[in-house]
């Protein structure tokens, strides 16, 4: 059985700033590196390991994946492009409290998050599902079982998710908040409402 777990990376310097990050690439904080460092160790500790570590592009996401390799012992992360994040369009290096003055009323508010939904430039979340199906099939290409590790980011995670389980990418926006080094299992033996494997307290977001 094919077992995908998906990690989100540690918090960087826009997500403390409370800055749009998107494809903007900044480095892990001093947080975010004891998140990446906690992520990996709790991995270790639930003995779980790794076939092959696949990562975003961006630095932020490289990074704690790499942390993970390098605790684990295993192969370097291997950069897979569709794992990027959303292109946010002219939100990106917007201020995260300006969201819901700039983008309402196409906006969906959840507990912590407030999501845009189609500023100019942006990709939707329909066009965020499509390349999520593209990351499973890719991953299912290469792999027929055993357990696969995808580093990435918050938005695309998500559509990933709901991708992975058919679900409406309205109702995931709202189902869960998948912070900064998290861990997902998606997986045939895993139901959609049980995916977390680890979650954190978040200091930012």
């Amino acid at each position: 059985m094919l077992k995908i777990y998906l990690a989100r990376h540690g918090q960087d310097k826009d997500n403390a700033a409370g800055i749009l990050n998107g494809r903007r690439d900044e480095l892990l904080t001093e947080l975010g590196w004891e998140q990446a460092r906690t992520l990996a160790a709790e991995i270790k500790s639930a003995n779980l390991s790794f076939d092959a570590v696949y990562t975003s592009p961006l630095k932020r996401a490289e990074t704690t994946a790499r942390t993970v390799t390098d605790a684990l012992g295993v192969a370097p992360p291997i950069v897979m492009p569709n794992l990027i994040e959303r292109n946010f369009g002219i939100m990106t290096g917007k201020l995260v409290k300006d969201i819901a003055a700039l983008c309402a009323p196409n906006i969906i508010q959840a507990d912590i998050i407030t999501y845009f939904l189609s500023p100019k430039g942006a990709e939707t979340f329909p066009d965020l599902i499509e390349r999520g199906k593209k990351v499973i099939e890719e991953v299912q290409h290469r792999h027929k079982d055993g357990n696969i590790l995808l580093v990435g980011h918050g938005d695309m995670g998500k559509m990933i998710y709901a991708a992975y389980y058919h679900l409406d990418w309205r109702s995931v926006l709202t189902m869960f908040h998948f912070g900064n080094s998290e861990l997902l299992l998606l997986s045939e033996d895993s139901p959609s409402d049980a995916a977390h494997v680890f979650t954190f307290k978040q200091f930012n977001h």
